[in-house]
């Protein structure tokens, strides 16, 4: 009977622990390119569920197994890099593949495993998760590693009544009422006799996040500006041989002389495959003198050495009417930068992988100005930090983001940068224009919509017609994420305060009582 006892409990956490690993892959499912955006509720009610039913081990094991689903499915993409352009072999690339999708995967063990040591009062287990959830995915989005913020649940959100909320309270704080809203659907699934306040208050949550989408919090200003942003669809492995450097950087020349009744012409990121001292005065001077005399303003990217030796940025210029340059501020770990020296120096090393290193610019560089008006500039990867695209208001009229992700090849990535990139034009209440290597090139209005996108892996010019913006949301006069996640520590705090308060008021009892004992 022991035997058939320990048996059935095997087969239980056996079927467990896959459901978990399902449970992580369904979540994954409400971010693009799939899009079932309510997906990511049943998925994170289940995984609250195991953290009220299992014992706290078991339920950080859930919590882990849920990551490697969210992660491994998710951020498969990372395998492509690593193995097709990073010049990993195979075995290498599943190696730092999978070390990649296995750090990342303690962030939700964590955040169940906080969830069942953490003293609280029953009445506030349904808040308790939620900002548990949301802060250790601040912890994941914005610190360790300078933040990897990808698959954050209010991205999932963009195209439901909650996106309402973004230009409000931002990604963080319109990911907690979602994670709320999974939390209500347990508590309505337990108690289903006694949650008509539950069913009440999730209503309201949704109801005026509908609302919100109607607001328009920035207003148009000036006369539109046409632009035409340049997709080159260059290959990432031949991209910067020196046999097909020049016929590249023509290929974008010839381009950009089609549009010049553009008033703004965008290149994707590093779309010029050498160093702007050693191209400027063979193309780019006289390019830039031609967009003067047509009227016309380039916004081109081409990594710069900087004055001290070793010294090199990935940046932006402007050319034509006026000129300036950006350096990218937010480098992307083990791409552009190497954390946790010298262990992965020493494995990149040992597996024969080729990666840039570039010098980070400084937060405080004035905005560039390009078709009559300053826009706040991000380079690929920057456009997942909200504080980047928020750093250039209210003297910002738009948004400008360079990118290549032809480094993932035909995977998911590009479409979750493109999800991305949609959130950082809601919460600026900006247009954003977006132009990559292979796609997805596309202009975004202030709600977070795309409005015209270049088909991916295919050379084209995606023109359209902006309107230049001003003034600020809410999200942006708040300063960013920042006070929305200082808020929420506080809130459980409080919790927790609330939560404790029994049991100090029951040792104190207990204390008094034993006064006077010998």
């Amino acid at each position: 009977m022991r035997l058939i006892r320990e048996n059935c409990n095997a087969s239980r956490n056996l079927f467990g622990d896959v459901t978990s690993l399902v449970a992580g892959a369904v979540y994954t499912l409400a971010f693009a390119p799939f899009n079932f955006s309510y997906a990511a509720f049943p998925a994170l009610a289940y995984l609250f569920f195991t953290a009220i039913v299992l014992s706290p081990k078991r339920a950080a094991l859930s919590g882990y197994l849920f990551g490697l689903g969210q992660f491994g499915f998710g951020v498969s993409w990372v395998y492509v890099s690593v193995h097709d352009y990073g010049g990993g072999g195979l075995l290498g690339s599943l190696l730092i593949a999978g070390l990649f999708v296995g750090f990342w995967a303690l962030f939700p063990a964590l955040a169940v495993y906080l969830a069942t040591q953490l003293p609280y009062k029953r009445s506030s287990r349904l808040l308790l998760f939620p900002l548990l959830w949301v802060l250790v995915e601040y912890l994941r989005g914005r610190i360790v590693l300078q933040g990897f913020p990808w698959l954050q649940i209010a991205y999932s959100q963009l195209d439901t009544p909650l996106a309402g909320y973004i230009p409000v309270i931002g990604g963080y704080g319109t990911g907690l009422l979602a994670v709320l809203s999974a939390a209500m659907l347990i508590g309505i699934a337990s108690r289903p006799k006694s949650s008509l306040w539950l069913w009440a208050c999730m209503a309201g949550v949704w109801i005026a996040g509908g609302w919100l989408r109607t607001a328009a919090w920035t207003q148009p200003i000036g006369e539109p500006i046409k632009a035409a942003l340049i997709q080159g669809n260059v290959a990432q492995d031949k991209k910067w041989l020196p046999e097909t450097r020049v016929g590249t950087i023509l290929q974008y020349i010839q381009m950009t002389e089609a549009h010049w009744d553009s008033q703004v012409i965008v290149w994707p990121e590093s779309a010029v495959p050498a160093y702007l001292s050693d191209v400027y005065e063979a193309f780019l001077m006289p390019l830039g003198q031609a967009a003067k005399a047509h009227q016309s303003d380039l916004i081109v990217s081409v990594p710069s050495y900087g004055n001290a030796e070793g010294e090199k940025y990935n940046s932006v210029i402007t050319l034509g009417r006026e000129a300036g340059m950006y350096r990218k501020v937010h480098l992307l770990p083990f791409g552009e930068y190497m954390p946790w020296q010298p262990v992965s120096g020493w494995i990149l090393a040992h597996f024969n992988m080729r990666l840039s290193h570039f010098t980070p610019g400084r937060p405080d560089q004035p905005l560039l100005s390009a078709g009559g008006y300053r826009f706040s500039t991000s380079i690929c990867y920057e456009d997942a930090f909200a504080e980047n695209a928020l750093r250039g208001l209210p003297e910002a009229a738009y948004l400008v983001n360079a990118t290549n992700d032809a480094w993932f090849g035909d995977s998911i990535e590009p479409h979750q940068h493109l999800q991305i990139a949609r959130m950082r034009a809601l919460e600026a209440g900006r247009y954003l224009l977006r132009s990559t290597n292979t796609g997805a090139t596309a202009i975004i209005s202030p709600e977070g919509r795309v409005i015209g996108q270049a088909p991916l892996f295919t050379a084209a010019t995606l023109t359209g017609v902006i309107q230049p913006m001003a003034g600020l949301t809410p999200f942006a006069r708040l300063g960013g994420d920042a006070p929305i996640a200082l808020f929420m520590l506080a809130l459980l705090l409080g919790v927790l305060i609330e939560g404790n308060t029994q049991a100090i008021g029951a040792c104190l009892g207990k204390a008094r009582r034993c006064e006077g004992k010998p």
